[in-house]
């Protein structure tokens, strides 16, 4: 029985944070690793075509970078309503938010991975960003202007459209936003991997849509 716990045990240690075995990886160089920090806004969760890209992409950083996860459907996470905003104002901030936002802050990159919806994403990734961009954590300002205090140099966004609509097309307001945040905040370049059209398409399609950006995801993820 206790060689049995043994094993258990090891075998749990070999996991990273979301349950994804990675015999490939060091574990005596873990604590030396850099830092990403993935946001996973995907609300269909296991159903999600996003998360079907994302996934294979994270799991491969994994071999490169120690990684915190938040998944944001799991959280309760609120828009700030006059309460929390009067509270914010007295430094009285939730505490998942200032370790969210001082994490973000830390890390050496980020990843999101959200779909499209109604023209940006989901409405919890907002909420999520509105309460983790804390002055001071991730900005200050410098007397005339707001300052980011983040140090990622290279930011990641997965997605998938229903519609046939491009990364860059002006109806598509979700890569905007997360490129004016990333100045705010200080972060760097933004890579968007897309997958689109897909309420328009075949299973089969749908599937080799999904395997294109894997191969783009785990391709970047090499050298990323």
């Amino acid at each position: 029985m206790i060689l049995v716990y043994i094993i258990l045990f090891y075998l749990n240690c070999k996991k990273d944070v979301y349950g994804s075995p990675f015999p490939q990886r060091d574990l005596k160089n873990v604590h030396n690793m850099k830092s990403l920090i993935v946001i996973d806004a995907c609300v269909r969760q296991s159903d999600s075509r996003t998360l079907r890209i994302a996934e294979p992409v994270i799991e491969a950083l994994a071999q490169r970078y120690k990684i915190t996860r938040y998944d944001l459907p799991e959280l309760d996470i609120v828009p700030l309503n006059p309460g929390l905003f009067k509270e914010r104002g007295q430094g009285e901030i939730p505490a998942w938010a200032k370790e969210a936002a001082s994490a973000i802050a830390k890390a050496d990159r980020i990843l999101i991975a959200a779909p499209f919806w109604d023209m940006s994403f989901p409405a919890v990734l907002k909420c999520f960003f509105e309460q983790t961009s804390l002055f001071d954590i991730t900005f200050t300002d410098n007397g005339k202007t707001c300052v980011g205090l983040c140090k990622a140099p290279k930011v990641l966004f997965i997605t998938t459209r229903g519609m046939d609509i491009s990364t860059g097309s002006e109806v598509e307001q979700a890569t905007p936003y997360i490129k004016a945040l990333s100045r705010l905040w200080n972060l760097g370049p933004l890579t968007t991997i897309a997958a689109q059209n897909m309420d328009y398409s075949t299973e089969h399609e749908i599937d080799e849509k999904i395997a294109a950006a894997v191969a783009e995801g785990t391709a970047l993820a090499r050298k990323w």
